[in-house]
């Protein structure tokens, strides 16, 4: 449903897409403002991330439904600019919202955004939304990841490779503030951004002898396994777990599939677990929100600064994330 809010303009500016393809199929344009349906919020954006995901699911690795005009984004922080009734929200409160663009749900790169009442969240007093909008995906799929899927626990030895990404750090901090003793891959660049998130251990990926280190750091093997490089060698983890350790695989979506050592596996009690931010119910999300939002609370959640663009450069910053570049992009409408 769309129509202007009373007192708003007709149209928003909005990065969209009518086909499914790569930054090439990205158009920034006018559309119809969203009128809040019931259950729903109509939120100002104030920056939108980019994400590996939004990647996804524009070229369609990530199959999922598809609206024409789609909105790309699935983040946002914002402001609510009007809220159906019964919602909980009132007009002028500082929010932000995660795993919108997905199944039928609009994307968050515009300037405006309805999001159901039940996957937004309100942002905390003194908390920057650039840097705010740059963490979210990443903390929300660390806490899915090691507390839903992981089942962490003080005390236990998680390994993180690919510890220098966006939710690759976001995970050390989260598995530090839970108590775990932490062992990470990263590059060589990296070393001293993880040891300074707490990491215990902290090995170079590119180390020619990177099982024997990773066997040196974790002699007693470890509870929790997450490679978030998509590598996911489990001929590297699956020897190297604890008796009733587990794997979790969230990254790697596109490439050829490793081979499962099954047998060292399952006679370790062991444990292959994957899942995905976008298909988690809105109460796991909230939980994982409320996770989120006390490390903000508390400082215990840091980022590189990201690179802000304009809505603009929705293109380019996909793009840049296609090369490989690790700055997180964070546009702003």
């Amino acid at each position: 449903m769309t129509g202007a809010e009373p007192g708003l303009p007709a149209t928003m500016r909005a990065a969209y897409a009518r086909t499914r393809g790569g930054p090439e199929a990205i158009t920034v344009g006018a559309l119809p403002i969203p009128t809040p349906g019931p259950g729903e919020v109509l939120v100002q954006v104030a920056a939108s991330p980019v994400n590996h995901v939004d990647r996804l699911v524009l070229s369609g690795d990530y199959d999922t439904a598809w609206a024409d005009p789609m909105v790309i984004g699935r983040d946002a922080v914002g402001t609510v600019a009007a809220a159906a009734p019964g919602t909980g929200f009132a007009e002028g409160e500082q929010v932000w919202t995660a795993s919108m663009g997905y199944d039928g749900r609009t994307g968050t790169a515009a300037q405006y955004v309805a999001v159901p009442a039940a996957r937004l969240y309100r942002l905390p007093r003194g908390i920057d939304p650039i840097t705010a909008a740059a963490t979210i995906h990443p903390a929300m799929t660390a806490w899915l990841g090691l507390v839903r899927e992981g089942a962490i626990a003080a005390g236990q030895t998680v390994v993180i490779e690919g510890a220098g990404g966006a939710v690759g750090s976001a995970a050390l901090q989260l598995a530090v503030a839970a108590g775990a003793d932490t062992v990470v891959t990263c590059s060589a660049a990296d070393t001293d951004w993880c040891a300074r998130l707490g990491a215990h251990a902290v090995i170079d990926y590119r180390a020619p002898d990177l099982a024997a280190r990773l066997a040196a750091a974790v002699p007693g093997g470890a509870d929790l396994w997450w490679d978030q490089s998509g590598r996911n060698d489990f001929a590297l983890s699956v020897p190297r777990l604890r008796r009733g350790g587990r794997i979790i695989v969230s990254a790697g979506l596109v490439g050829a599939a490793p081979a499962l050592p099954v047998g060292a596996l399952y006679t370790r009690d062991g444990s292959v677990r994957g899942f995905a931010t976008s298909a988690a119910p809105v109460e796991d999300l909230a939980a994982a929100a409320g996770a989120v939002t006390g490390l903000w609370e508390a400082g215990r959640l840091r980022v590189r600064p990201p690179q802000v663009r304009d809505l603009a450069e929705a293109a380019d910053a996909h793009r840049a994330m296609a090369g490989g570049v690790k700055r997180r992009q964070v546009l702003v409408p």
